[in-house]
């Protein structure tokens, strides 16, 4: 059985999902490429919107997200971090 993922590799997840599809998904994409439950997508947005690490669209027909060049940084330095680790086979 696989270990549960930690807060930052949820913001992985999620700051990757949105990236992947260049500032076109959808809420319901997120939650489902993510495997979050509803609120914790909610909370969790809501904490990357605040922090600049997301921007919220709002279109005629709901919104949708995009990653800011803050929220691609810590995506590029998470990589480097597991590369990092992985090199010392700590992961």
């Amino acid at each position: 059985m696989e270990k549960k993922r930690d807060r930052l590799e949820i913001i992985r997840d999620i700051l990757s999902v949105i990236r992947q599809k260049n500032g076109k998904i959808k809420p319901t994409h997120i939650l489902y490429k993510s495997n979050l439950s509803h609120q914790m997508m909610e909370d969790y947005l809501a904490e990357l919107k605040a922090k600049g690490f997301i921007e919220e669209h709002k279109k005629e027909r709901g919104k949708t997200y995009s990653v800011t060049d803050k929220g691609s940084e810590y995506l590029d330095k998470y990589k480097l971090v597991e590369e990092f680790s992985s090199s010392f086979g700590l992961v």
